[in-house]
């Protein structure tokens, strides 16, 4: 199925504060080498045929390229974001104006803070929702009843994996992979209970945010350094599309933060 994914060019990336482990603003990252690697993400997106839509870089926030973390859209509902820090408080309603003025008119302004995909990530019965770090759980219980769909609570508790998007990705629909040490104890449980057959990534994998990958059901964008965890998906029978985002990683980010995706259709439940 073609998939719509909504991008934000770079042309601002720069590393000027610390806001997770990632962030080293000494050690800076080059703008010039970040806009040619999210190019070609772009690029890898676009020849398997899915849509990307733009929406305009803001000067002042060098963050604005993780486009996840703007919203969480699914069958057009469009539930904002309110970050956690205020270095990108500003990218919650520049995310919901470009929503607006493109034509959704079920948006929702969130009481609660929570990052978007960053810590919400949806499947065909449930939305999967990450606390710890970044979105307070308040937000679940705010998205569950403007959404429609169940969302399940999943505690992270190391600090390199600041969003649930950084240590799990929905394989397609009904399965995810992840990393279990990103996780509490009870969450780890949830996960075993909810998806017994999960592809479970090594802490190599998950510290090059080899997690942070993109699927549409057959074929997965991934980081180009997480080798393991490719050769496990390509043994489940997933084409992999290795992407190098070696300087957007200096703050904290891979493919899935680069990419929201707006899903235009409810989402099935399936019975």
């Amino acid at each position: 199925m073609t998939r719509h994914y909504l991008m934000c060019r770079p042309d601002h990336f720069a590393v000027e504060y610390a806001i997770n482990p990632w962030m080293d603003p000494e050690a800076g990252a080059d703008r010039e080498v970040a806009i040619r690697q999210w190019e070609e993400l772009r690029s890898a997106y676009e020849g398997l045929g899915h849509r990307v839509s733009l929406i305009d870089p803001l000067p002042g926030l060098p963050d604005m390229v993780f486009a996840a973390n703007g919203a969480l859209v699914v069958g057009g509902r469009v539930y904002g974001a309110r970050f956690a820090h205020p270095e990108r408080a500003a990218e919650g309603p520049a995310y919901l104006k470009w929503f607006a003025d493109n034509g959704y008119d079920r948006v929702h302004e969130p009481l609660f803070t929570n990052e978007g995909e960053g810590d919400f990530l949806t499947l065909d019965h449930l939305v999967l929702a990450g606390t710890g770090f970044r979105t307070e759980v308040g937000a679940h219980g705010e998205a569950q009843e403007f959404l429609g769909l169940p969302v399940v609570t999943l505690r992270l508790v190391d600090p390199r994996f600041y969003h649930l998007d950084t240590a799990l990705f929905p394989l397609d629909g009904r399965n995810v992979a992840y990393y279990p040490g990103a996780f509490s104890a009870g969450s780890r449980e949830v996960l075993r209970h909810l998806f017994p057959d999960a592809v479970i990534a090594e802490e190599e994998d998950a510290v090059v945010l080899g997690l942070n990958a993109v699927s549409d059901g057959t074929h997965v964008v991934i980081s180009a350094e997480a080798a393991g965890l490719q050769l496990e998906l390509k043994r489940r029978g997933f084409e992999v599309i290795p992407v190098e985002l070696s300087e957007l990683r200096k703050a904290g980010g891979g493919p899935k933060c680069c990419t929201l995706e707006i899903r235009e259709a409810q989402v099935a439940v399936r019975r």
